[in-house]
Formats: C-alpha cells, structure tokens, sequence
C-alpha cells in the first residue's frame, strides 16, 4: 500500500467535430495513505473523469498518476470501484455477486465462502448470502457492491455517487458504514458527491474543483469525518463549524453554477 499521487494531469477529448473539451488541466496532489478523501464541484468540473482516469478506464492526455510507486497505465487489482447504481449481476445470489472476482482468479472456494460471510457481516448483509440479488432494496445493493469491492482486497476505494440514489435515511445509513469500514479496514477511500453535505461529513480531506477546464479549486482538511466515527452525525451536521464551511462551499458552488450559466448564454 502507498500514497496516490496526481501529476499535472490534464485530460482533452476529441469530440470528432473540430471541437476539444478540455475536461481537466494541471491537476497535481498527493492522497496519503489511509486517507478519506470526498470531491465536489459544479457539473462538468471532471469529477468523474478524474475518477476514471485513477480507476484506469482512461488514459490522461498528459500528466500521469503513481500509485504504489508505478505509474496507473489502466485497471488494476490494487484500485476497487463502487459505482452509483451498484453494477451487480442481478440474476446471481449476493453471495455470487460478492465472490465473482474471487471466483474469477479461481482462489480456493473454502477460504472465499469464509471471506463472503465475513464481508457480508461487516456490510449489515449476514443471512443474505442465498438471496437473488433483483429481490434486494437500493440501500441493500450498495452494500453488497461494497462488499464485492472490498473482498477484493484493493489499496484504494473509488467511489462514484455510490449513495446519489438512496433516499435519506438509507443515505444517512450507508454514509455511516462508509466511515466504518474506513475505520476498521485503514483502506485509502475516494469518493465523488454532489451533495455537499455529504462530502463534508465523510471527507477527512475534501476537494472543490473549478468548472471546465476542471482543476483544483480549494482544498480542506476536515475533523467530521473522524468525528462521525463515534458522534450523532445529525449533531454534528448541526455543529456551527459544520454549517458554516457548508454555506462557504455552497456559495462558492452557486458562483461557479451561475458563472457557467452566463458563459453559455453569451455563447
């Protein structure tokens, strides 16, 4: 396990009709690691398209990512994705779903069984092993994606909207288990929200990104996080710290909304 490391990184796609959409430009950090890291931004800062280019679905245009001390040149057993609808096979069991990678690099099926109850425990899902997957909620089938992420194994967690469909109180729930496995699993977690508060509940770090060309707009380093890991997160939502750096990036989300907005009317 090592730290992620972004390196000027930019990203241009063609569009095929003379027209290039310069999706990110110069963005350079260092996630250290163990660290929880949550990204907003206004639509089309390239929050996904930085997630898919750590993920290793694309290629930068220039620039590069390290982790590991190796360069990312595509997808990798060391990097785990959670996507927002889950992407499950849901004719399968939950146990079939969760095992699939497993089962994939044909790892001993005794030890696999044992680590599917293990991580369906973790996840809130024991007892569900047998269950096909169709027959689950929502909130029910992002656990499992969890669990299948996690079985795995992988140094860093990426996450896209993993809870963008969920309604509240499941929200709230699986925001929780996020920060528990956190906790209890010391994995490297990146996650992609466009809900605010949100990304100031789980994010130890969080990164606004400015609207196209994406970039990095303001970085914080955040207490909720580790604080969520033992106190009410409605408490500490109601915190003053809280609420204020939640007005403070709203504000600046709206400015760079209604930025865009005035761009695209003048043209």
């Amino acid at each position: 396990m090592g730290d992620l490391v972004a390196d000027k990184v930019s990203m241009v796609f063609d569009m095929g009709d003379g027209e290039d959409v310069h999706a990110l430009k110069d963005v350079s950090f260092t996630l250290k690691q163990s660290e929880l890291l949550s990204v907003l931004g206004p639509s089309g800062c390239g929050k996904t398209t930085l997630l898919n280019l750590i993920a290793g679905f694309l290629r930068p245009t220039d620039g590069k990512f390290v982790l590991n001390d190796g360069e990312i040149a595509g997808p990798g057993v060391d990097r785990g994705m959670v996507f927002q609808q889950g992407a499950l096979f849901e004719w399968l069991t939950v146990a079939e779903n969760v095992d699939f990678g497993l089962r994939m690099k044909n790892a001993d099926p005794v030890e696999t069984a044992n680590k599917v109850e293990e991580w369906l425990d973790i996840v809130g899902l024991q007892g569900f092993g047998d269950t096909p997957t169709y027959q689950l909620s929502g909130g029910m089938q992002q656990r499992v994606a969890l669990a299948r992420c996690l079985i795995n194994d992988p140094d860093l967690i990426l996450m896209d909207e993993p809870l963008g469909a969920l309604d509240a109180l499941t929200r709230e729930k699986m925001q929780a288990l996020v920060l528990k496995i956190w906790k209890e699993t010391g994995k490297t977690i990146m996650i992609i929200t466009h809900s605010v508060e949100e990304a100031l509940l789980l994010g130890e770090r969080l990164f606004v990104m400015a609207p196209r060309p994406g970039r990095l707009h303001k970085q914080y380093h955040l207490p909720f996080a580790k604080r969520g890991l033992s106190e009410d997160p409605r408490e500490i939502k109601n915190s003053k710290q809280f609420v204020e750096t939640r007005e403070e990036i709203l504000t600046m989300i709206w400015d760079m909304e209604e930025e865009i907005m005035g761009k695209a009317e003048i043209a």
